[in-house]
């Protein structure tokens, strides 16, 4: 991995060339938030946005995408048509949800509809400073070094853009005439400071050092119970997770039987319907029982799988959750600290 330099004046400049590779997004002000947008004029932009109310997902897993159609008999795959797109301002925290969302699509089974749409995605990462509800220091998620085609981090007076792919490089080629390749030791120190100066800002500490054990010992704990009384089931923690992946697969055919289509969409697991089977019976019929499923998915099961948890401190749930059950919630309150939803 190599860096180079970017004037900040040339900026514009330089995602005009980026967006050669395909459509531009990136993180637009809407209301009280940010969404990713699709942007043409690259004034739009916010890059102070530190997370937009969706992530990337929406582009790679789309909430709702039709898988394949038939008609007499004859199967077409929706594989094709899929645009080239560059996924601008994407922070550490949701470069490590996406190689986390790779992993997920691609374990045991290679799973086509997502790999088309990423292999057709250029990854510009940007630095970002923490808010209240961001914890990604403590998860280790603050900082990436792989799972990104260029990394800007915004200094005094410069991009510091770091190269992650080969992607990454041809991208640079097509505007050699705004990159400065003498990145020197006065930038280093520059960029380090600014790291320093990072890190002292987060005051949200949540360290999930220890929950796997804690979530073992907790799994008949009266506080599933008192979280689900109060949950709304609304699956909005789901929703704006980068790193949740549930969906269902519905086949909708035509009256006269002879066509139809297959169509994939967003589930969650805080859904009554989502562990019910054939027969009516409900394998997590309370609000208690899908509560836990998902913490335990997130805080254990994916630590004994993976090392990690699949958990980003990206701060999406706690700025979702409309009655504050959220990674920040459950993780004090099974550390024995007393909180309120």
């Amino acid at each position: 991995m190599r860096a180079v330099k970017l004037k900040k004046r040339d900026l514009h400049k330089f995602l005009e060339s980026l967006s050669n590779f395909g459509e531009f997004w990136g993180p637009v002000k809407k209301d009280d938030g940010h969404v990713l947008e699709k942007v043409d004029d690259f004034s739009q932009l916010d890059l102070k946005a530190l997370r937009t109310r969706l992530p990337f997902k929406k582009l790679l897993f789309p909430s709702r995408m039709r898988m394949l159609s038939f008609n007499e008999g004859k199967l077409k795959e929706e594989l094709e048509d899929i645009p080239r797109r560059v996924i601008f301002g994407m922070h550490p925290c949701d470069i490590t949800g996406l190689m986390i969302t790779d992993n997920f699509f691609n374990l045991q089974y290679s799973d086509p509809y997502y790999n088309e749409r990423r292999k057709r995605v250029a990854i510009v990462g940007l630095s970002c400073e923490p808010d209240d509800k961001c914890f990604c220091k403590t998860t280790g998620t603050g900082n990436v070094e792989r799972g990104f085609d260029l990394f800007l981090t915004e200094l005094d007076k410069f991009f510091l853009i770091w190269v992650g792919s080969s992607l990454g490089d041809d991208l640079l080629r097509e505007c050699p005439e705004l990159i400065d390749e003498e990145v020197n030791h006065k930038d280093l120190v520059e960029y380090i400071d600014w790291r320093n100066r990072r890190d002292n800002m987060f005051t949200l500490d949540l360290n999930f050092t220890g929950m796997p054990g804690i979530m073992e010992l907790s799994f008949d704990d009266n506080l599933w119970q008192e979280l689900g009384e109060k949950c709304l089931s609304c699956g909005s923690c789901t929703i704006v997770c980068p790193t949740c992946p549930c969906f269902n697969v519905i086949d909708q055919i035509a009256l006269n039987g002879k066509e139809g289509e297959r169509i994939r969409q967003w589930d969650s697991c805080q859904y009554r319907e989502y562990s019910m089977v054939a027969g009516g019976h409900n394998f997590r019929e309370s609000r208690a029982e899908r509560l836990r499923l998902r913490f335990i998915h997130k805080l254990q099961a994916f630590v004994g799988k993976f090392g990690e948890p699949a958990c980003v401190g990206c701060g999406r749930c706690i700025n979702t959750c409309p009655v504050g059950i959220d990674v920040k919630t459950v993780g004090l309150a099974l550390k024995g600290e007393e909180v309120k939803a």
